[in-house]
């Protein structure tokens, strides 16, 4: 693998995996096991195609197995239902909520829909390519996922809904 080439790529997938596990113990594990596999399935990798996307998919693959095999998740729930772990239902969070925390109030998958698209900048399509799934699921999410945000920040603090996240390009 190249290493500059990859290195180039740690501040975003830090960033990713910052987002998707809300711990930073956690995300450095998960960039670290990316960086692993990604060297011994470094023959999957098409040069010339977008190395990014590649090692964010890697990367989200490697989220979705491990919180299967840390059985937080019900095998008989589908991801787009499955709650997170120390999921609560938004009632029962306390006042104020900040952009973390509302972040980890969502599904794994509506989540990372959410942050391919708004935090990395990734278009529909190669977020569908990255996580897998078609184009139009990735909408779908994208829209729950926002309007679940929005109620969820508009609910605790108005006036600090962060538009990043939230506005439809």
């Amino acid at each position: 693998m190249g290493a500059e080439e990859t290195l180039a790529h740690l501040p975003a997938l830090r960033r990713y995996a910052r987002l998707l596990t809300g711990d930073a113990t956690r995300a450095d594990d998960l960039v670290q096991d990316t960086l692993e596999r990604a060297m011994v399935k470094w023959s999957l990798w098409q040069p010339g195609s977008n190395l990014r996307a590649w090692l964010l998919s890697v990367m989200h693959n490697l989220y979705l197995n491990q919180r299967r095999d840390s059985s937080l998740d019900d095998a008989s729930v589908s991801i787009d239902e499955a709650p997170e772990a120390g999921y609560e239902p938004w009632a029962q969070v306390g006042e104020r909520l900040d952009m973390q925390q509302a972040l980890l109030t969502l599904t794994p998958a509506s989540r990372a829909v959410l942050l391919l698209v708004t935090v990395e900048e990734h278009s529909y399509a190669e977020a569908a390519q990255i996580l897998d799934i078609p184009v139009g699921t990735v909408m779908s999410r994208l829209h729950r996922a926002r309007e679940q945000l929005r109620l969820r920040l508009e609910a605790s603090a108005p006036a600090s809904v962060p538009s990043l996240l939230l506005v439809k390009r």
